[in-house]
Parts: C-alpha cells; sequence; structure tokens
C-alpha cells in the first residue's frame, strides 16, 4: 500500500516541488496551505508522514502539532528556519517527531522521510509474542502502540512511545544521551542530545506524579538515562 503524506507549507511553489517529488516515489501526496486546513485533514486521514512548517496563516505549526497529538501519534517533521535552535526545541516541546532546516535538498528530504517511515512501520512488525510488554505498573501494547499505567491510558508521540519502550525493555540498564539518540532516532539523525532531554522531559510530565521526583524514568548523573519503578 502507497505511503500517504500531508504537506503543509504557504509557499505554493515548495510544495509543489516536494508533492511532485515524492510522487515520483509513489507516495500518495495531501496538501494545505495554511494552519486549519491541515489539522482538517490529519483529523480526516491517516497519514504515515506530516511535514509541516512553522510559519503558517491562521494556525502556525506549533499550535498543529500540539492539536494533532490531542488524537494522534502519527510522525510530524517540523520545518525550521535554518539554525533557528528554538524553533527546533518548541517544535520537539510540542510533540513533533523530528525537523528539517530550511532551506532544504528535496533528496535529503525524501531520504528523512523514508528513514523515519522504516522506523515506523518497523515497530509494527514485530512478532505476537512481541506485541506486549508488562512491567508493574506499565502495560505497553506494540501492535496499537499504547501505553497503560495502572490501567489508564496515556497518549504519547511516535518518539516518546519508542524511547520509554527501549528503557523499559531493558530496565536498570543507563543508556547516555548518545546512545539513545542513535537508537531511538538513528544514526543519520542530524539533531543533538537536547533532543532527548526534550522528550523525556515531555515523557514525565505525562507518566509521573510528580515528574521532579520521577517514580519510572530516573537520571544517573553524569552518564544518562534508566527504567525502573520505584
Amino acid at each position: 500500500m502507497a505511503k500517504k503524506v500531508l504537506v503543509v507549507d504557504d509557499e505554493k511553489l515548495i510544495v509543489k516541488g516536494i508533492r511532485f517529488s515524492l510522487e515520483q516515489d509513489g507516495m500518495e501526496v495531501d496538501c494545505a496551505y495554511d494552519g486549519e486546513e491541515a489539522l482538517n485533514l490529519a483529523k480526516s486521514n491517516a497519514y504515515d508522514m506530516i511535514l509541516l512548517d512553522i510559519m503558517l496563516p491562521k494556525m502556525d505549526g506549533f499550535e498543529v502539532c500540539q492539536a494533532i497529538r490531542e488524537f494522534s501519534d502519527m510522525p510530524v517533521v517540523m520545518l525550521t528556519a535554518k539554525g533557528d535552535d528554538m524553533d527546533k526545541i518548541l517544535g520537539l516541546e510540542y510533540g513533533a517527531d523530528d525537523y528539517i532546516t530550511k532551506p532544504f535538498n528535496i533528496l535529503e528530504v525524501k531520504a528523512r522521510i523514508k528513514a523515519i517511515m522504516r522506523r515506523t512501520s518497523g515497530q509494527k512488525e514485530k512478532t505476537a509474542s512481541d506485541t506486549v510488554t508488562e512491567n508493574g505498573d506499565l502495560r505497553m501494547d506494540q501492535d496499537s502502540r499504547r501505553l497503560f499505567i495502572l490501567g489508564r491510558e496515556v497518549n504519547l508521540t511516535t518518539k516518546e512511545f519508542d524511547l520509554l519502550e527501549l528503557l523499559v525493555r531493558n530496565e536498570n540498564r543507563v543508556y547516555s544521551r548518545e546512545n539513545l539518540l542513535e537508537l531511538v532516532w538513528g544514526k543519520d539523525y542530524p539533531g543533538d542530545v537536547r533532543t532527548v532531554d526534550v522528550h523525556v522531559r515531555r515523557l514525565r510530565e505525562k507518566i509521573e506524579g510528580n515528574p521532579s521526583e520521577p517514580k519510572y524514568v530516573h537520571t544517573k548523573w553524569g552518564v544518562g538515562y534508566y527504567y525502573c519503578q520505584k
């Protein structure tokens, strides 16, 4: 089945170029030129990827991403201004999985999209014995990508789920931020370790009763992060 992508940018020439290139690779592409249109399309379609510009009419990319995260964990990649670290960090804070800086090479965009799709689809190809992970209060269903804590569902983004799954499956093992960046985001990911810190902070805000005194995801100062229930 063809992969389905939503491209969102108010610059129509950019959208046209991306759409043409992705369709050449056999993907189905929908387009939106403002935030409201993008959100409406995301609500009514299941996309394998959303490529989302930050500067949009009606709703900016941050608002759209945050709204999407209220009902879906479909991968979102933000388009940010070159060298604007604050936009990158904010994008991750609002639930984006990755970012691409403008101006970009379309070949890089396609390579990054395909890499994220491979990682996402790989999560869906687990054997039956791997589909559910239970550890103390936590139950993770890999097939549906759902997390339950004490029976209550907690909505996570794709990368938050991947990060927590890795830690839970390797209880008490301490991973450096560099290790986590490579294992969860991949060797070709151009971002830095702040990406890991942002996701750990957002993860704690969702799963911990008191994020400053975590019960599940802990910090080994000077080393990295690990999972264990205390």
